[in-house]
């Protein structure tokens, strides 16, 4: 793995990613760089677009690029080309969220972070992919997979929305903003069913983990991309500029309203497929080993027009 920090084009901030490349016998030796040095200094710079045309992961809410590392191994084994996981705005090392922040930056961010690794295909989780899905509107894309992509439409999500997220957050009362941020866009699975004071206290027990420490550390980001969905409500109409061929994947336990937008987008736009993973949850993409996924999704990056070398292709036959 290699590690970058690149500059936002507005001139405010910076970008961590981390990147992943085939193994050697997948790329040739001249093609690929040397390593950047410590992961605790991240190299100034840009990766070498030479290396091969990339693919970007978008990571989802309350969560950053680190847990996505195991699934873009699996793609770059796959694929045969280098994937690249970057924290957006506002966690591990990446500059904060801006005053003006919304769904424009995280879309220009994207946009600069394909440019800088010379990458063509997008894989989205979650947030993320409402991010994804914005940016294939204005950004020239060759291919888009999503899953669990939270898109409000004329107004779907609305509801899920709790004014008490936010004054939780404001209060510094962050066990009760994270039970209300579960229960709201249940995306915990049977757990989002919890009365509110047993999701509360299972706040409490989650933060003396790592895991769930920094998912409270960042409940503050969480709030103002809930509302960058809201405000980028929008109707089918929309996203018929959309030509990138695109598909957006559901787990088959997840959220029925995922569903429920992916089967509208797709009835409505001629770019976008819809399909739905059986036995996955929410938050399939960062589960280690998740090698269900992980083959849905290099299927359909190696779909019309893209060669696979003959190893890649017995691999995604066999599903290995």
């Amino acid at each position: 793995m290699e590690t970058w920090r690149i500059r936002t084009d507005d001139g405010e901030g910076h970008l961590e990613l981390n990147t992943f490349r085939p193994a050697p016998e997948a790329a040739p030796a001249a093609a690929r760089p040397a390593a950047t040095g410590p992961l605790s200094a991240p190299a100034e710079g840009t990766p070498d677009p030479a290396a091969g045309t990339g693919v970007v992961v978008v990571h989802g809410t309350l969560v950053t690029a680190a847990l996505y590392r195991p699934f873009a191994r699996s793609l770059t084994r796959l694929l045969g080309r280098p994937v690249h996981c970057y924290n957006r705005r506002g966690r591990a090392g990446s500059s904060p969220q801006p005053a003006d922040y919304s769904a424009a930056t995280e879309v220009a961010d994207l946009a600069t972070v394909l440019r800088q690794t010379g990458s063509t295909d997008v894989v989205a989780h979650s947030y993320g992919g409402f991010v994804a899905l914005q940016a294939a509107r204005s950004v020239p894309l060759r291919r888009l997979v999503t899953y669990d992509a939270a898109v409000s439409l004329a107004g779907n999500l609305t509801s899920r929305w709790r004014p008490e997220l936010e004054r939780s957050v404001a209060a510094g009362e962050l066990d009760r903003a994270w039970a209300h941020l579960v229960q709201g866009l249940e995306t915990a699975g049977p757990v989002s069913k919890l009365p509110l004071g047993a999701l509360r206290m299972l706040s409490i027990l989650s933060a003396r983990t790592t895991l769930g420490a920094e998912m409270r550390e960042l409940l503050p980001t969480a709030v103002a991309e809930m509302r960058a969905v809201l405000a980028a409500d929008a109707e089918l109409a929309d996203f018929a500029s959309i030509t990138t061929p695109t598909l957006m994947l559901t787990g088959g336990w997840s959220p029925d309203y995922f569903a429920d937008t992916g089967r509208q987008l797709a009835a409505a736009v001629p770019a976008i497929e819809f399909a739905v993973v059986p036995g996955q949850l929410h938050e399939g993409p960062l589960r280690p080993g998740n090698r269900r996924l992980a083959l849905m999704v290099a299927r359909f990056l190696l779909g019309a027009g893209t060669q696979a070398r003959p190893g890649i292709r017995r691999r995604l036959r066999l599903g290995r």
